[in-house]
């Protein structure tokens, strides 16, 4: 941690760390969902592809609210809230045109909320935990351009979103351990040291020459 920095309040793990048990949870679920109905864009996945960007929106609203009241920064998070409301509505369209149209709208959100998410992960290191969240923004940037290349190929599927979705779960899973780490050391630190009597007291102690 970067002594220049002041120490993080104590609140903002515990709700981060649940937010991300949370995403994990989510993450997991969904893709389970997707990857069995993602040949096809039928009413299902079409669901399952909208509710994503509103989750999270939902969870960034959530961290707003917590950042805020802990004077953390909330900007990065005002920025996703945008791109992924935003998102929503680009999909709702590109839904009505087929797989490749979906992949290159979640592609172009792959990589502008993985920059997002790689800058808030930055601005957040001294609350710990960070590093995953870090390294799931720049995965999330390449899989983005990796989104846009699959939309030109033969036989476009919405599999990839689901690998991508659960890949991202596992780093917010990561970092809520990371943080459940970092507060229970927090919670029972080791037995504080007593300051060193000077060398003067030492050489008067009984039973020195």
């Amino acid at each position: 941690m970067d002594a220049t920095v002041a120490a993080a309040p104590a609140g903002v793990p515990a709700t981060l760390r649940r937010l991300y048990f949370v995403r994990f949870a989510f993450a997991a679920v969904w893709a389970a969902l997707l990857f069995a109905t993602a040949d096809t864009l039928g009413p299902l996945s079409t669901a399952l592809l909208l509710v994503y960007p509103l989750f999270d929106v939902a969870a960034a609203v959530i961290d707003v609210r917590s950042a805020k009241a802990n004077g953390g920064p909330a900007v990065p998070l005002y920025a996703n809230i945008a791109i992924s409301s935003l998102t929503v509505a680009a999909l709702a369209l590109a839904a009505t045109s087929g797989i490749p149209a979906v992949l290159r709208v979640w592609g172009a959100w792959a990589v502008t909320a993985g920059i997002v998410q790689l800058v808030t992960g930055a601005v957040r290191r001294r609350l710990g935990g960070q590093w995953p969240m870090i390294v799931s923004g720049a995965v999330s940037t390449l899989a983005g351009i990796s989104f846009a290349t699959q939309a030109g190929a033969g036989d476009p599927s919405l599999g990839s979103l689901a690998g991508y979705a659960f890949l991202g779960g596992v780093f917010f899973l990561a970092s809520a351990v990371r943080l459940t780490r970092g507060t229970r050391r927090r919670a029972s630190p080791g037995a504080p040291r007593g300051p060193r009597p000077p060398l003067s007291e030492a050489w008067l102690r009984p039973g020195r020459p």
